[in-house]
């Protein structure tokens, strides 16, 4: 079997065998593949594209490339939760601690933003003390301890993937439904939860921009977790403005928290309550479900649960319990209305990239981030009078507020009439 043979396989719109992928990913992970018959490999699939059986092939191979975390000292039913990403996007931050105080557990591995998204790593570690990396010992630990725990990606999880990745993100070869599959499946596969709930983003925010590609995106993945054994569900979201009115880092964990209070924006609460309530479906519950989640959220055993995680991964309880304790950026801007009518149209992504100029993301991976910048909106697809308050944005970097507020303006349509706002949830697929 010959690298090349593959390529020209794919190439020429032919249908790869398991053993062939598998050739081909092991041999890349080893080396003995070198990254131009790599990119020549991406390149034919990005548009020969793969059949179902051969992103499935794909996925295991990835999923199997490296270690696989064994998860099988914690006691319980293991759920996790995975987004494709987006702005203002702390849903972790809010359903890992009620699915615990539900008696579920959660081992989770998050990442970090780049871009215009944020990261889950990011935020958490915006407070103070917050432990991100864990020996597998202490993971499973705490996640025993206080039913959740989450950490960075660590260790050798799924080599391919990494691999893969950084090779697509300079191949132009990203923007591929089954590479994105086989890229989300193969980590989430390699964790051994045994439930999964997907969180498509699909919008101006997110990296599916059609309801019709989240959809193939959503499908797909789901198909995959139960070929995999898992219970799988996604629910498509819209992204076409932020979720929830904290685009940062610690004003995204004030947020969660205010959330778990009972005092969260209507957006986020409602995504929140019905993923919890379709994993306790999804796990073969029944009754009153939507009053058992509500529960957690009014008794204070969901912030009970995130406030015990934090304190067990070293972050400052203290911060959680008195929020107004997070450090607070030094300069601020408030973005007023010029002109009374109604915002119709939000460009997200790039209000993701005003976080970004504000400090609260990172261009380049080793940038450093600004844990308390960020905006924080009071108006989004809605209604605005003339010198209204929109947003505020918020900075240690007086010099980034011009650039920020005009980008900030650009992502805005504001129009004499107002538009039919679209659902939070607008499809679920399981």
């Amino acid at each position: 079997m010959r690298a090349y043979d593959i390529i020209k396989k794919k190439r020429d719109g032919g249908k790869l065998s398991k053993q062939e992928i598998e050739f081909f990913v092991n041999g890349y992970v080893k080396g003995d593949i070198p990254d131009y018959q790599a990119a020549a490999f991406l390149m034919a699939v990005y548009f020969s594209k793969l059949d179902m059986d051969e992103t499935l092939a794909l996925t295991f191979a990835i999923r199997d490339s490296g270690d696989k975390v064994d998860l099988s000292q914690i006691d319980g039913v293991l759920v996790d939760k995975h987004s494709t990403g987006g702005v203002g996007d702390k849903t972790t931050l809010v359903i890992a601690p009620v699915m615990a105080a539900l008696g579920y557990k959660i081992a989770k591995m998050s990442g970090r933003g780049l871009g215009h998204t944020g990261g889950t790593i990011d935020k958490l570690e915006s407070i103070k003390g917050f432990n991100t990396v864990l020996s597998k010992e202490r993971f499973i630990d705490v996640v025993n301890q206080t039913g959740l725990a989450v950490i960075a990606q660590s260790g050798n999880l799924t080599p391919a993937d990494k691999k893969l990745y950084a090779l697509r993100d300079v191949t132009a070869t990203v923007d591929n439904i089954s590479l994105i599959v086989s890229s989300i499946m193969g980590k989430k596969l390699a964790l051994g939860s045994d439930c999964l709930l997907l969180d498509v983003k699909v919008g101006s925010g997110a990296f599916m921009k059609t309801l019709k590609d989240a959809k193939e995106l959503a499908t797909q993945m789901v198909s995959i977790g139960k070929a995999a054994g898992k219970k799988t569900v996604a629910f498509i979201t819209n992204m076409d403005s932020p979720l929830g009115n904290a685009v940062g880092n610690s004003i995204e964990v004030i947020e969660a928290i205010e959330t778990l209070k009972g005092n969260g924006p209507t957006d986020l609460t409602e995504l929140c309550k019905k993923m919890a309530v379709y994993l306790l479906k999804a796990n073969g519950e029944s009754g009153d479900l939507e009053k058992r989640v509500e529960d957690v959220f009014a008794n204070g055993k969901a912030l009970q649960k995130f406030t015990e995680m934090v304190k067990a991964q070293g972050g400052d309880e203290n911060e959680i319990k008195n929020p107004e304790l997070f450090p607070k950026a030094k300069y601020s801007k408030d973005i007023l209305a010029e002109k009374s009518g109604y915002i119709v149209k939000m460009d997200t992504e790039k209000i993701g990239t005003v976080a970004l100029i504000l400090g609260a993301g990172r261009a380049k991976k080793e940038d450093e981030i600004d844990f308390s910048a960020g905006v924080y909106f009071y108006k989004k697809i809605d209604k605005i009078n003339e010198g209204e308050r929109i947003a505020t944005l918020y900075t240690n970097q007086e010099n980034t507020l011009e650039t920020a507020e005009k980008a900030f303006r650009e992502a805005l349509t504001v129009a004499d009439k107002p538009i039919e706002q679209l659902p939070i949830i607008l499809e679920i697929v399981d």
